[in-house]
């Protein structure tokens, strides 16, 4: 099957012909057919399937098959991300894939400066792709209208319930018109976003490209037993005696992924650490500067595991294994994108051991375990408990008051501060 069978128009065929691909991916050909007919859907797709692509191209189809000439181009479609660098990577698909459509496309989210946002969407916008946080500022502010929304685009729900956006969900969907087209997509079909699904879609086709909680098959993984004491030195010799060139890292915690990455920078290896704290600008520096091969080694927490799109990423590391086993899926997702193998590599100290089972569990099989010579474990070494994990943080945010943003009367540039607790309370 080719992009030319599903029924897209030329505008798009050429855009698609021009980054190179002739055939489309699984979920690609089961989502734009569905899509295109107006109905809803239920789609589930690891990362790294082309569910971007999936859903961008019949989503512009429709609007550009029903455009209104109008003065001011109203929100006609909106597309909801958990994080800012997914809503950058959405948004730079539409633009990609529209180039050849009259439709105008913009994104908004938090960490940056509001006004440039404003003076864009007064322009007035078809395509808006936002993180909830600084959506709602927007519209707390005067400064955006939802009420012409015909297509709803759910992008990583499960993520977006995982770092606790089910409220501004449910405020946003009250601010959109009841009759639109819903396309919710997700890595997992959990209990909870079934239930997301059933208050939000209307006799939807359930799209599944891979079992729930699948790793990508092209991801060869192994677990290597280490020392808790010993993990940054096994780090820096897996890269520098494989000689491997571009390695995503992934730590528990903020701090845990300052000081590994300044760690490895004293023993030669170019690195950078990406988190919530991190400004935006220097989040797409240091993103920039490792695709680019000038960074060697990138380390991030899980703010990262969705959203980012790496070309052909060779290696992952769990420098530290998630408290979520479905976020160890996520993490891994990161390599053996697009046809491309990759390979996946955990260090687990003896307080892991719970949080391996939870994981093999998940996957229903065991991981291959690896004994690097040099970092035989000491087996008196005991236990500890994991301190500040993504569960228990996940667990006290649910305890926080709800922030409120008062009205203002001027626009003035200033954080998402809602946005950013959010992050700092699944990261901390």
């Amino acid at each position: 099957m080719s992009f030319h069978s599903l029924g897209l128009a030329a505008e798009l065929l050429r855009a698609v012909d021009e980054q190179g691909y002739t055939q489309p991916t699984p979920v690609q050909q089961q989502s734009i057919p569905v899509i295109l007919q107006g109905q809803d859907i239920l789609a589930g797709a690891q990362t790294g399937t082309g569910k971007t692509a999936g859903f961008t191209l019949p989503l512009l189809q429709r609007l550009n098959q029903s455009s209104k000439a109008t003065a001011k181009r109203p929100v006609r479609a909106l597309v909801l991300t958990p994080t800012r660098e997914l809503a950058a990577q959405v948004a730079a698909s539409i633009a990609t894939y529209g180039k050849y459509l009259p439709l105008k496309s913009a994104v908004i989210f938090g960490g940056v400066n509001i006004n440039p946002q404003i003076s864009q969407l007064r322009k007035g916008v078809d395509i808006l792709v936002a993180t909830p946080g600084r959506l709602l500022d927007h519209v707390q502010q005067g400064t955006l209208d939802l009420s012409t929304v015909e297509i709803l685009v759910l992008d990583e729900a499960d993520r977006m319930l995982d770092m606790g956006f089910i409220h501004d969900i449910r405020k946003i969907l009250k601010l959109i018109p009841e009759k639109r087209q819903n396309l919710l997509f997700s890595a997992t079909f959990s209990r909870e976003i079934k239930q997301l699904a059933s208050t939000i879609l209307k006799s939807p086709a359930e799209i599944q490209v891979a079992r729930n909680n699948a790793a990508a098959d092209l991801v060869s993984q192994v677990v290597h037993y280490v020392d808790r004491a010993r993990k940054r030195e096994l780090v820096s010799h897996l890269i520098s005696t494989n000689n491997w060139q571009q390695v995503l890292v992934f730590a528990r915690t903020k701090h845990g992924a300052n000081r590994l990455s300044q760690q490895l920078a004293k023993d030669g290896l170019v690195s950078a650490a990406i988190h919530g704290n991190k400004s935006q600008t220097a989040r797409t520096r240091a993103l920039a500067g490792f695709k680019a091969g000038k960074i060697r080694v990138l380390v991030a927490t899980d703010i990262a595991a969705r959203g980012l799109d790496i070309d052909q990423l060779p290696h992952v590391i769990n420098f530290e294994l998630p408290d979520v086993p479905e976020d160890y899926v996520h993490r891994i997702g990161r390599t053996g994108r697009a046809g491309a193998e990759g390979q996946a590599v955990s260090l687990v100290c003896v307080d892991e051991h719970r949080l391996l089972k939870n994981i093999e569990r998940l996957l229903q099989r065991e991981i291959p375990k690896v004994v690097i010579d040099g970092f035989e474990v000491d087996s008196s070494i005991k236990a500890e408990p994991i301190q500040n994990g993504r569960h228990r943080a996940s667990k006290h945010s649910q305890h926080r008051k709800p922030h409120i943003t008062r009205k203002t009367k001027t626009a003035k540039p200033r954080q998402d501060n809602r946005t950013t607790r959010r992050y700092a309370a699944s990261q901390s």
